[in-house]
């Protein structure tokens, strides 16, 4: 292959990693407004933001895993496990701080023990967390009886309220994007995600506490997963335990398919901004098609499959 050809390659594969994301995200938009009619209307797309505020939020999370080379497949679960015991204390106490805190301990607990075993035991993420799937999934149908939790009083107004006229959750979305994007690029802890993503052995041999990294990682992945489950049970003002189900994979999804490379060292938290948007508007518009959902996860799974050949091929390009 001559020169300019190569040159032509790398500038394709360089442009994609920069721009790759809006342009999907364009493209998706574009055909969403051509294939359904009230797809701009105003209720429909405050519906669109409402349902990629959770994924979004678990998306932010599992982004500074995904960086180092990690995965976390129980999101869904731990979520499931946060919210219930939210909603609980809730229902007895009708404190909606201690419940609030309840919640977030979970996710603490939850992080704390996938970071150390992780790294205590050099056990692969993936298998960790599919054990911690089964777990959390198990213990909130043993808590719950499998039953949901009612009579929650003003624990809707997470998920349902709003503050001067602005959705309460749009707040506290708002707030995560920015606090996620500030610890990624402004922080000690930001630069030695990227380098034990980017090269473990590098980052050790430099004086990087390498475990202490991935643990700092999973617990802050676990505390936006039970503000996720927080959310999602104070938007539907009941703790569901089967709730959850998918939702690890619509928020891995929403990462790689905002740039974030599963092999680790690179990603952005904007990419996974625009990523959970285009996820969002890809299940809206399933849903408003009427769409079956069997469709709609073989429809999802190719778009993983798709990302990662994209991700795989630019990479290959630009060597």
């Amino acid at each position: 292959m001559n020169n300019a050809a190569l040159a032509g390659k790398w500038d394709l594969a360089a442009v994609y990693r920069k721009y790759g994301t809006f342009i999907i995200f364009a493209i998706i938009f574009l055909l969403a407004s051509f294939f359904t009619r009230n797809f701009f209307s105003q209720a429909n797309l405050t519906n669109v933001v409402r349902q990629m505020v959770v994924v979004t939020l678990l998306a932010l999370g599992v982004t500074f895993v995904i960086i180092l080379g990690h995965i976390d497949v129980s999101l869904g679960s731990v979520m499931a496990l946060a919210g219930c015991i939210s909603a609980e204390v809730m229902r007895t106490t009708q404190s909606l701080w201690l419940a609030v805190f309840a919640g977030l301990a979970v996710g603490v607990v939850v992080g704390l023990i996938n970071g150390y075993t992780i790294t205590y035991f050099t056990i692969p993420a993936f298998i960790m967390t599919l054990a911690m799937t089964t777990v959390a999934r198990g213990s909130v149908l043993l808590f719950t009886g499998g039953k949901p939790i009612t009579r929650l009083g003003s624990f809707s107004v997470i998920g349902q309220g709003r503050v001067a006229g602005i959705p309460i959750v749009f707040v506290i979305l708002a707030f995560f994007l920015v606090l996620s994007w500030f610890l990624l690029n402004h922080t000690r802890f930001g630069r030695y995600i990227y380098a034990v993503g980017g090269n473990r052995s590098a980052s050790i041999a430099s004086g990087i506490n390498a475990d202490g990294v991935v643990r700092k990682a999973f617990l802050f992945n676990g505390i936006l997963t039970a503000i996720a489950g927080i959310v999602l049970m104070s938007r539907m003002n009941s703790g569901q335990p089967a709730a959850g189900i998918g939702y690890e994979f619509d928020a891995i999804t929403a990462v790689v398919v905002g740039g974030t490379s599963l092999a680790g060292g690179n990603g952005t938290i904007l990419g996974t901004f625009i990523g959970s948007m285009i996820i969002a508007v890809i299940n809206n518009n399933l849903n408003l098609l009427n769409v079956n959902s069997y469709w709609q996860q073989i429809v999802k799974g190719i778009i993983i499959l798709i990302a990662v050949i994209i991700d795989v091929r630019t990479k290959r390009a630009a060597k």
